[in-house]
C-alpha cells in the first residue's frame, strides 16, 4: 500500500531518492532536465514535498509550489516511477496534494503534464480539472536553421548584457513584455542576479536591443539609451544518458510592447541563434505558448518543429 509523507525540506538522503526517481522519469518521458549531482531542478525548489513510498522504496513524488505563479495559483508537479504506473498511485498522491491545498485555504491550483499523457488527462478529468494551457517544445538541428542577417530598425543596435549594470533595465522590459505570463512575469532583479551565478550563465549569449540618442551612442552607460528588448540564450550541459550532447535554448525573448511589430524581436532571435550555432551545438530548443500563433509562425520559418507539448490543468 502506498504511504505518503510530507516534507518541508529534503535532507541529502531523500534528495538522492527523489533524484533517482526523476532520472527514471527522464529516461521514460524525456523530462525533467536533471543532472546526476548538484541541486534538483528549480521547479522542485522550495514549497512542500510529498514522497510516496511502497514498502521502503520511493515510487512517487509530488511538489507543491506554495508561493504560486505570478497570479498566486499554486502549482503541482507529480511524478510516478515508470515501473509503478497505471496502478492508482498517481491518483492517490494527487488526492493527498489537493486535500492539503484545501486544508490550507487554497483556491485555484494548477498541475503540469509535461508529456501531455492521456493518463494525466484522465487523472485531471477525474479531479475536476480543466485543460487551460499548452506549452510547445520546439526544436531544430542547428545546421538546419534558416538564418539571415538580423535587420534592425534605424537607430537601434544590438550589444551583449553587462552584469552589474543592465539588470534593472532587463527586468523592467521583462515585466512589461510578460505581464500576462504565469512564470516569467514574476521575475525579479534578485532572480536575474542569482541566475548570473549559475554555471550555465553566459553574458556573451545575452543580447540586448537598445535605442540611442544622437550623442554617446557607444558610451558604456548613457541616459540616452533605452532598452527595447532582449534575447537570453542558454546552453544545457549533456544529460545523464550515454552519448548525450549539450543543447542550446532560446531561453527568453522579451520585447517591450512599444517596440513589438518593429522587427526587434526577430532580429534578437536571429542574433541569439547565430551565437548558439557558432558554439557548435547540434540542437536548439525553445518553449512557446500554444496560443501564440505569431511567434510559432516565426519559429517555424526559422526551421523549428514541435517536438512535444506540455499541458497545464487547472482546478
Amino acid at each position: 500500500m502506498l504511504t505518503p509523507h510530507w516534507f518541508d525540506t529534503l535532507d541529502d538522503a531523500r534528495t538522492e531518492d527523489v533524484r533517482a526517481l526523476l532520472l527514471a522519469a527522464r529516461a521514460a518521458d524525456g523530462w525533467p532536465s536533471i543532472t546526476t549531482t548538484g541541486p534538483l531542478p528549480g521547479e522542485f525548489a522550495g514549497g512542500r514535498h510529498l514522497l510516496g513510498y511502497l514498502d521502503d522504496g520511493l515510487i512517487g513524488y509530488a511538489h507543491l509550489d506554495t508561493d504560486g505563479d505570478a497570479f498566486g495559483r499554486q502549482v503541482i508537479e507529480l511524478i510516478v516511477h515508470p515501473e509503478h504506473r497505471n496502478r492508482g498511485h498517481g491518483s492517490a498522491l494527487f488526492d493527498v496534494v489537493l486535500d492539503a491545498v484545501r486544508a490550507a485555504g487554497g483556491s485555484t491550483v494548477r498541475v503540469w503534464s509535461h508529456a501531455d499523457h492521456p493518463d494525466a488527462a484522465k487523472l485531471a478529468d477525474r479531479a475536476g480539472c480543466t485543460r487551460v494551457r499548452e506549452l510547445l517544445i520546439m526544436s531544430a538541428a542547428a545546421s538546419d536553421l534558416r538564418l539571415t542577417d538580423p535587420v534592425l530598425p534605424d537607430g537601434v543596435r544590438l550589444r551583449t548584457f553587462r552584469p552589474g549594470q543592465d539588470e534593472q533595465a532587463v527586468i523592467d522590459v521583462n515585466a512589461r513584455a510578460f505581464v500576462w505570463h504565469p512564470e516569467q512575469g514574476a521575475m525579479t532583479v534578485e532572480d536575474l542576479v542569482a541566475a548570473e551565478r549559475e554555471n550555465w550563465f553566459d553574458a556573451n549569449g545575452f543580447f540586448l536591443a537598445e535605442r540611442a540618442g544622437d550623442a554617446a551612442v557607444d558610451a558604456a552607460a548613457s541616459s540616452d539609451v533605452a532598452l527595447l528588448g532582449f534575447h537570453w540564450t542558454k546552453v544545457h550541459p549533456p544529460g545523464p544518458e550515454p552519448g548525450s550532447e549539450p543543447v542550446g535554448e532560446v531561453y527568453v525573448v522579451g520585447v517591450d510592447p512599444a517596440a513589438q511589430g518593429s522587427g526587434v524581436g526577430t532580429a534578437l532571435t536571429i542574433a541569439g541563434l547565430v551565437y548558439l550555432r557558432e558554439q557548435g551545438l547540434p540542437t536548439v530548443i525553445l518553449y512557446v505558448e500554444g496560443d501564440n500563433p505569431a511567434a510559432i509562425a516565426v519559429y517555424r520559418k526559422l526551421g523549428f518543429d514541435t517536438e512535444s507539448t506540455a499541458v497545464q490543468y487547472e482546478r
